[in-house]
């Protein structure tokens, strides 16, 4: 019988979309994250990961027995040290994570016939999957009907289907292994689909529970310990974002929000609120109960803690990133945005840390997308001074991630003819020549991408602002020509971005028409005379040693 070679594929798919589904945050289309940085030696995922599997092989022979001869107190001991929320929460999504890898991995080995390495891992499977459910049970308070159905139908399935591999292994008849294939291949996606739907009744039941705390609660560390156990949840996919948005997460969050008495939460209300914003099920619920209103009060209301305003801009810079496109219905956006920008300019001022200034900054690159009558605002408000001069303290603007934002500012108001002279003023054409030289210091591939982005729009701006003949001036002045010309020729100068390289070619062509003296004749015939296409396929077929 013909493999289905498809098979693994759709289940892992049918997989992602019940337990996990997009990644966000850490990989969302997002122009700014938060810059928690995370390095995972992959000797300890592996431990951790270790420590998984061996429980759960010892729960299988075991059968969920104690060791301990005094049960009841060793039972109550464990209870009462592991009882926690987040954690039991953290526990349950690494179970079911590894239970959605073994899946994908059976259906790859089953599509090659190696039957005794998907007998294996079904029996793993089957401990896991009973694992996973006796750890629920332990710490859940209380699950449905409908979910116990589900657990005992999945269970079901998990026996039947480590039945059937045990049967294929004894089996060494070709054709009997071909005829009994496609039932293992239907088992095995009934299971999946078992599996997702419990992990959905599940983290929905979660859900539910933590927004029933933060809703009913007026204690101040129950609330707390709900919204982060909630956050947590946030971070592990935009399906999980869904089912909190859909359950009334941002009408709660928004709720703590307009009670003075849980000001000491605001900062971690609104973080979680800026996760959950990340789906249009979230927006959606955020324009229904006037969240823009309330981020507006409390980005204007001078009482409320730096961290806070910091939240409250991050929210602003999650929904109005360009990425997103189910940004058209907040209607109430442009009605505050006057205020809102001026809170965002003056945090920018203010900010005493590089990551607040991260996070204004990002919220006005994005608004500058948003609606061009932003541009005209920040003008009115000496924006690109204060930007400028922020660019100047290292301890402010620290990162490329943040050069990206204020580049990207720059890039936008430079479409309006009276910025060139601020942008003079400020010194904006040496920041400018500054951020051709971008690199990273780490090598990590985000922050790459960041430097590709700042030589990108900082050619960009020059480009647009290029037109002004003092600007252009100032820019041969400060040798921009030979720089763009070194970004175009050498394609390690630009880490073999393209897209670095057309904006360089754009702005040299720009450069040489009010200064066509500052180039030399190869130059001029190779990179500016040619049409643009021509000249950039002559810089991308270049080898380094040419230059």
């Amino acid at each position: 019988m013909r493999p289905d070679s498809s098979l693994w594929k759709s289940i892992h798919k049918r997989i992602n979309m019940a337990f996990k589904g997009e990644d966000h945050l850490d990989s969302l289309p997002l122009p700014v994250q938060r810059m928690h940085l995370i390095q995972v030696d992959s000797v300890q995922r592996w431990m951790e990961d270790l420590k998984l599997m061996t429980d759960c092989e010892c729960m299988c022979i075991l059968q969920s027995k104690p060791i301990s001869i005094e049960k009841d107190e060793q039972n109550e001991l464990i209870l009462s040290s592991q009882y926690s929320t987040c954690n039991n929460l953290q526990l349950l999504l690494k179970r079911a994570w590894i239970i959605s890898t073994e899946l994908t991995r059976i259906a790859q080995k089953l599509e090659k016939n190696r039957w005794q390495r998907v007998h294996s891992m079904t029996v793993r499977v089957n401990c896991h999957v009973r694992s996973m459910i006796n750890e629920y049970n332990t710490f859940t308070r209380s699950s449905s009907e409908e979910m116990h159905q589900l657990e005992k139908l999945l269970i079901d399935k998990c026996s039947e289907f480590t039945a059937f591999t045990e049967r294929c292994i004894q089996t060494e008849d070709e054709q009997m292994l071909g005829s009994m294939k496609s039932c293992v291949n239907e088992t095995l996606t009934t299971v999946a689909q078992y599996f997702g739907q419990l992990i959905e009744l599940v983290f929905t039941h979660e859900a539910q529970n933590l927004l029933r705390q933060i809703d009913l609660s007026d204690s101040v560390y129950i609330t707390e310990s709900a919204i982060n156990s909630l956050f947590s949840l946030t971070q592990e996919g935009a399906h999980l974002c869904r089912i909190i948005a859909k359950e009334g997460g941002v009408v709660a969050l928004f709720k703590i929000c307009r009670q003075d008495c849980f000001r000491c939460l605001y900062p971690q209300t609104l973080r979680t609120l800026a996760s959950i914003c990340c789906v249009e099920e979230g927006m959606h619920q955020l324009e229904k109960v006037d969240g823009i209103l309330c981020l507006t009060d409390i980005l204007t209301d001078n009482t409320h803690s730096e961290a806070t305003h910091a939240e409250a801009a991050a929210v602003i810079a999650q929904i109005t990133s360009p990425h997103l496109t189910f940004t058209q219905h907040l209607s109430s956006f442009l009605e505050n945005m006057e205020e809102i920008v001026t809170a965002l300019v003056k945090l920018c001022q203010e900010a005493s840390s590089g990551e607040v200034f991260l996070l204004a900054s990002a919220a006005l690159a994005n608004i500058t997308f948003f609606d061009t009558m932003a541009c005209e605002m920040l003008l009115q408000l000496n924006a690109m001074k204060i930007l400028l001069a922020a660019c100047s303290d290292k301890r402010i603007v620290d990162t490329p991630y943040s050069r990206d934002q204020v580049v990207t500012i720059m890039a936008n108001m430079s479409v309006l003819d009276q910025c060139a002279s601020e942008i003079i003023q400020g010194n904006g054409i040496q920041l400018l020549m500054e951020m051709l030289f971008e690199k990273s210091s780490s090598g990590n591939t985000a922050e790459v991408a960041a430097c590709e982005r700042v030589q990108q729009k900082s050619a960009v701006t020059l480009a647009r602002l290029s037109r002004d003949p003092e600007v252009a001036d100032a820019a041969v002045k400060l040798s921009c020509i030979p720089r763009l010309i070194k970004l175009c020729r050498s394609p390690t100068e630009r880490n073999n971005s393209d897209s670095v390289l057309v904006a360089c070619l754009a702005a040299l062509r720009r450069l040489a028409v009010m200064s066509p003296d500052g180039l030399e004749d190869s130059d001029f015939q190779q990179l500016v005379k040619p049409r643009l296409v021509d000249s950039f396929l002559l810089c991308t077929n270049m080898e380094e040693s040419f230059v």
